[in-house]
C-alpha cells in the first residue's frame, strides 16, 4: 500500500491517538506529519509486520517524547491549564469527520482526567480502553512486556476511577446550552442560577495571553457574580461580537467572536440535568487551529 493510501486510511485512527494523549490538536496534526515522512523514507528491505502498529508506535513514541520535553512548560503555565478544544464547523477548516467519533472520550472532562496519568499510564490506557488494542501489540508500541503493559493498564483505570469527580456526568443538551447563552447574553442571572449544580466550577485556560481569570470560580454563588461582572461587557455601546453553536470535544459547545477573531470556544458538563462545569478556552494560541486569523 503507498504512503497516500495509508495517510487517508489511519489518519483517523492517528490523530484520535495523538490528540488524547496531548490535549493538542495542532502538536497532534505535526506528529501525523512527521510519523508518515518517517514511515516513508524507511529504506526498502525494512520488514514491517503491520503498518498500522508501526505508526501507532511512530506516534505514540513521538507524544511520549513531546509530553517528555514540555513537562517543564506544563508547570510554569500561567493560570489553568485546558485542552485545545476540537471544534465542528464548516467555517473553521476543521474535518472532526475524519476523527474517531467516540465522543465520551473526547469531551473535556475525560481530556482532563487523561492528562493526570503518567504519559505511558495514557498511552497504554488509550490504546486499551479507547481503542481495544491487544496487550502484546501495545507492548510492542509502548516498548514494554505484555504482562507490564496489562499491570500498567489496570492501575491507569483504577485511578482514573478515583480520580473522576463524579461518575453520573452525561453530555450536555442544546436546549441547556441555548439558554446558558440565552442568560448569559441577557445578563439574566436568575435563569442562569437555575441551569447550574449549587457546585458549579467555572474553568478559563487564557495563559497568560488572554483576558481570564486566572483560577477556577467555584461554586454557584461565586459563578453568577463572576457572570453578572462579565455579561455587563457585553451591553457595552462597541462591543462587536459575535456567536454560535456547536460541537466542541464532542458536546454541543459555544464559539464566541470578537471583531471577527475567534475569541472564547465554551465546552461544558452536566451533572443530575445541571451544568456543573463550565470550561472555556482563550488563550490564542490555542485558537489558532479555530480560527485561522489568529496565525
Amino acid at each position: 500500500m503507498d504512503t497516500e493510501k495509508m495517510y487517508q486510511l489511519y489518519r483517523p485512527l492517528l490523530f484520535s491517538l495523538a490528540y488524547r494523549m496531548l490535549g493538542s490538536v495542532m502538536d497532534a496534526e505535526d506528529i501525523i506529519q512527521e510519523a508518515f515522512l518517517t514511515f516513508d523514507q524507511l529504506p526498502p528491505e525494512t520488514n514491517i509486520r503491520n503498518d498500522r502498529a508501526y505508526l501507532c508506535k511512530i506516534v505514540t513514541n513521538r507524544c511520549l517524547n513531546l509530553l517528555q520535553s514540555s513537562a517543564k512548560q506544563r508547570e510554569v503555565y500561567v493560570g489553568t491549564w485546558l485542552p485545545e478544544p476540537l471544534v465542528e464547523a464548516e467555517n473553521f477548516n476543521l474535518n472532526p469527520s475524519e476523527i474517531y467519533q467516540r465522543k465520551e472520550t473526547i469531551s473535556t472532562a475525560y481530556l482532563l482526567l487523561l492528562q493526570q496519568l503518567s504519559a505511558v499510564e495514557r498511552a497504554v490506557f488509550i490504546l486499551k480502553e479507547i481503542f481495544q488494542y491487544p496487550y502484546d501489540e501495545i507492548g510492542e508500541i509502548v516498548g514494554k512486556s505484555t504482562l507490564n503493559c496489562r499491570q500498567i493498564f489496570h492501575r491507569a483505570k483504577k485511578s482514573m476511577h478515583h480520580k473522576s469527580p463524579n461518575h453520573s456526568t452525561k453530555s450536555v443538551t442544546d436546549s441547556q446550552v441555548q439558554l446558558f447563552l440565552h442568560a448569559l447574553l441577557e445578563g439574566d442571572m436568575e435563569s442562569l442560577m437555575k441551569l447550574l449544580t449549587t457546585d458549579a466550577v467555572h474553568y478559563t485556560d487564557g495563559g497568560g495571553k488572554a483576558q481570564a481569570v486566572p483560577y477556577p470560580v467555584m461554586g454557584i454563588e461565586n459563578v453568577i457574580r463572576f457572570y453578572r461582572e462579565w455579561t455587563d461587557w457585553f451591553k457595552q455601546p462597541d462591543s462587536r461580537f459575535s456567536y454560535s453553536m456547536t460541537d466542541v470535544n464532542g458536546r454541543t459547545g459555544i464559539v464566541l467572536t470578537i471583531d471577527n477573531r475567534v475569541a472564547y470556544v465554551y465546552s461544558f458538563e452536566v451533572r443530575s440535568d445541571r451544568i456543573q462545569s463550565i470550561y472555556v478556552v482563550a488563550n490564542p494560541d490555542k485558537l489558532k487551529h479555530v480560527n485561522p486569523m489568529l496565525s
